[in-house]
C-alpha cells in the first residue's frame, strides 16, 4: 500500500528541514551542487538521543562524526579515580567527536553524552574518507572545521594557564551564554578545572557585585 500523499509530503518536508541546517553549515565554507548535496545527505544517519544518553564511551571504537541538529552534548573523560573532566560542550550547529580517535578509528579516550534531548546527524568514518574522493571540496570544509577546533582549544589552553578561575568563568559565561543555562554547576566546574564548591563561591561573588 502506498503512502497517502499528505503524509508523504509531511515526511519529505520534515526530512528537508532536518537537512537544511547542516547544508547551511557547509555552505559557509564550500558550495555544493544539488547532486553533491543529495550524495552527502545520503551518507548521514539521523538519530534521536534522549537526555543523559551516552553515544560514545571510553574504549569504544570511534568511527562517527556527529553534527548537532538540535539539543546539546558534552564530551568528557575520567581520571583513574572516576573524576570527570569536561572537554567541551557542543550546541546546535556544532560538530562533535573524539577527533584524534575518529581520524585513526581507534578506541575512544572520551565519553560523549546528551545533556538534553537531542537530534544528531552522524557521518561514519568510511563515508568521511570516501567524501574526499567523490567530492574533493569537502577536504577544504573539514580542514576549516579542524582549524577552528584547534584554534578554540589553543585559546582555551592559554586561558587556563594565564587566567584565574574567576576570570575563566566570566569568559565562559560571556562566550557561551546559551550553554551556561543548559548544564549543571558540576559540569561547568569540571570544564573550568575547579570544584563545584569553588564555583559556587565565584557565583555568589558575582551576585553581590550586581
Amino acid at each position: 500500500m502506498s503512502a497517502h500523499p499528505y503524509f508523504l509530503n509531511l515526511y519529505l518536508r520534515h526530512t528537508m528541514e532536518i537537512h537544511d541546517l547542516i547544508l547551511q553549515n557547509i555552505a559557509k565554507h564550500i558550495s555544493l551542487s544539488p547532486e553533491e548535496e543529495d550524495h552527502f545527505i545520503s551518507l548521514l544517519v539521523y538519530k534521536e538521543v534522549p537526555k543523559k544518553t551516552t553515544i560514545l564511551t571510553e574504549d569504544q571504537t570511534c568511527n562517527q562524526l556527529s553534527y548537532i541538529h538540535s539539543g546539546a552534548l558534552r564530551s568528557y573523560c575520567l581520571d583513574k579515580n572516576g573524576k570527570e573532566s569536561t572537554i567541551m560542550f557542543a550546541m546546535v550547529d556544532w560538530w562533535l567527536t573524539d577527533m584524534y580517535c575518529f581520524l585513526n578509528e581507534s578506541p575512544s579516550m572520551t565519553f560523549i553524552e546528551a545533556i538534553e534531548d537531542s537530534c544528531v546527524l552522524s557521518l561514519h568514518k568510511k563515508h568521511f574518507d570516501q567524501l574526499f574522493t567523490t567530492i574533493p571540496k569537502f577536504e577544504r570544509f573539514f580542514r576549516i572545521l579542524m582549524q577552528n577546533a584547534y584554534t578554540r582549544e589553543q585559546l582555551r589552553t592559554i586561558e587556563t594557564l594565564t587566567l584565574d578561575a574567576e576570570e575563566r568563568y566570566a569568559r565562559f559565561i560571556n562566550k557561551y551564554p546559551q550553554i551556561a543555562g543548559k548544564v549543571t554547576q558540576k559540569q561547568i566546574a569540571s570544564y573550568l578545572g575547579i570544584t563545584p564548591e569553588f564555583l559556587s563561591v565565584i557565583r555568589k561573588r558575582d551576585l553581590h557585585r550586581k
